[in-house]
């Protein structure tokens, strides 16, 4: 059984032209915002608004991998799909770029056609010419590293008895409609397993022939000894569609106890795909470490 998730990381290397200033907390969401403006002015014409009332959105390249949507049913019923990559951009937070500096950004892209991956590259080559941020520094792509990754979701070997999970970035999970108030193990396994199933469905070797149901409950059996998040506030305005949207949640770290072999696999394919709401704006990202018990 192919248990694999297989997804490239690219790293993009820019030299600053002009002054660019991210901003604190979410860095992600600045560059996400630029890449879709970006995408859109090479991919759509003039007078498309929403991909969604698009005549050619079936032809599209903005619209399948920036607002992908199922012609019919998706996986679990899922009105819209996952993006096919997300930003790892924390390097980046509140840091001021000077003319002349060098950076870099990170995806993830879980999409790994080359065709996929080259039209991105254009759209950040143009991201970088219209200019990034409030004072709109432009900066020029220098070039792009590609490192093809697989993580196998087969359980490890040995006795995994504890685990510490960072929640590097502001992250929400849902549970039962409503937002959970801890990131309770059960709860967190099942947005992993949503996420993870979903993208290797769509982009990756297809769905995962797995018992969700039992391993579900199994998650749930799994003990948080230690908890420490606290809320952080934040919000993004589109100034393409008017909308405000909220991006905060919790960010800290909590300590797992239990049988953790079979759910590690999960915990590091999660660390490249993020977890929970809106990670494509860079929510949802983790670290993870094994821990001897007691530690």
């Amino acid at each position: 059984m192919d248990l694999d998730f297989r997804y490239d990381r690219v790293r993009l290397h820019f030299r600053a032209s002009g002054e660019i200033r991210f901003p604190p907390r979410l860095p992600a969401n600045m560059l996400r915002s630029a890449l879709g403006a970006a995408f859109h002015h090479i991919a759509c014409e003039p007078d498309c608004q929403d991909a969604r009332t698009c005549s050619r959105a079936a032809d599209c390249d903005y619209a399948r991998i920036f607002e992908p949507r199922p012609a019919a049913a998706g996986p679990s019923g899922l009105a819209d799909w996952p993006r096919p990559f997300v930003f790892r951009a924390q390097h980046l937070d509140g840091r001021q770029i000077r003319p002349g500096d060098g950076f870099h950004v990170d995806i993830n892209l879980f999409d790994t056609r080359v065709e996929t991956r080259e039209r991105l590259e254009e759209a950040f080559r143009r991201m970088g010419e219209g200019g990034l941020g409030p004072g709109r520094g432009q900066a020029t792509l220098l070039g792009a590293e590609v490192t093809p990754l697989v993580v196998s979701l087969t359980p490890v070997a040995g006795n995994v008895g504890a685990i510490r999970v960072r929640f590097v970035s502001p992250t929400e999970l849902k549970a039962a409609g409503k937002v959970a108030g801890e990131p309770e193990f059960g709860i967190l396994f099942a947005r992993l397993r949503d996420r993870i199933s979903a993208l290797r469905a769509l982009y990756g070797g297809g769905p995962l022939e797995l018992d969700f149901r039992a391993l579900g409950e199994r998650a749930r059996t799994i003990r948080m000894t230690h908890c420490r998040i606290r809320q952080i506030a934040a919000r993004r305005h589109s100034s393409r569609t008017g909308q405000t949207h909220d991006i905060g949640g919790f960010v800290g770290e909590a300590v797992y106890e239990g049988p953790m072999a079979e759910f590690a696999p999960y915990l590091a394919a999660g660390a490249a795909t993020g977890v929970g709401r809106q990670t494509v704006w860079g929510k949802g990202e983790i670290r993870f470490e094994p821990l001897s018990r007691g530690s």
